[in-house]
């Protein structure tokens, strides 16, 4: 099947219109999300995190903080359990509804990810892929992806990547529409695939 991409200059273009619009519509909600997790518990807003952009470049994506400050170095480390001590009140909403990723439209709006794409990798992570893996980084991340809407967190990391691997042979404006008319079932209605079967989201190589 061909790869029907829109021109860069026209994607890019449509990315910026939707996170600019995005976040005028939800500016108050943010803004009182921000609030709420500043008021529920110590620690910064947002979570930062160096992730694997285009290419490999890395990058800086932000979230919401949903978990108590320095989480990653608790517990279960970058795995998360379904019913997880780590994670706050306020966050544990926010990941139910998926709001927590919305930050990531200001990273739509540097130029560093998306709308759609293959959701970005830690750093460390993309160490251990193959050559063949590594071609899920020959686009942008993704704000959603084509794993994203066919089995998040309930499939395996290898399943992911392939699911990953199809979209780039294959994106196309019309598909980049499927799936995020499929997101929003996905993320808020369904609001599935948010752990791992076992009830653990499993880091990459686990």
């Amino acid at each position: 099947m061909p790869n029907r991409r829109l021109p860069p200059r026209i994607e890019r273009s449509i990315d910026i219109a939707a996170a600019c619009f995005a976040l005028l519509v939800l500016s108050i909600p943010l803004a009182l999300i921000a609030v709420a997790i500043k008021l529920e518990s110590r620690g910064p807003v947002f979570y930062q995190q160096p992730r694997a952009g285009k290419d490999g470049k890395p990058f800086s994506m932000v979230k919401f903080r949903t978990m108590v400050d320095g989480a990653e170095h608790m517990g279960l480390g970058f795995e998360i359990g379904q019913n997880d001590s780590r994670i706050t009140k306020v966050g544990n909403l926010l990941r139910i509804w998926s709001v927590d990723e919305f930050p990531q439209l200001f990273n739509i709006l540097s130029g560093e990810m998306s709308l759609v794409g293959p959701r970005p990798a830690r750093v460390d992570q993309i160490e251990m892929f193959s050559d063949d893996e590594k071609r899920r980084m020959l686009v942008k991340p993704g704000l959603t992806g084509w794993a994203q809407v066919n089995g998040r967190n309930l499939i395996t990391w290898q399943e992911r990547i392939q699911l990953d691997l199809w979209y780039v042979g294959h994106e196309s404006f019309w598909l980049n529409l499927k799936i995020l008319f499929k997101t929003i079932w996905v993320a808020f209605i369904a609001r599935s695939g948010q752990t791992g079967p076992e009830g653990v989201t499993r880091d990459y190589g686990a």
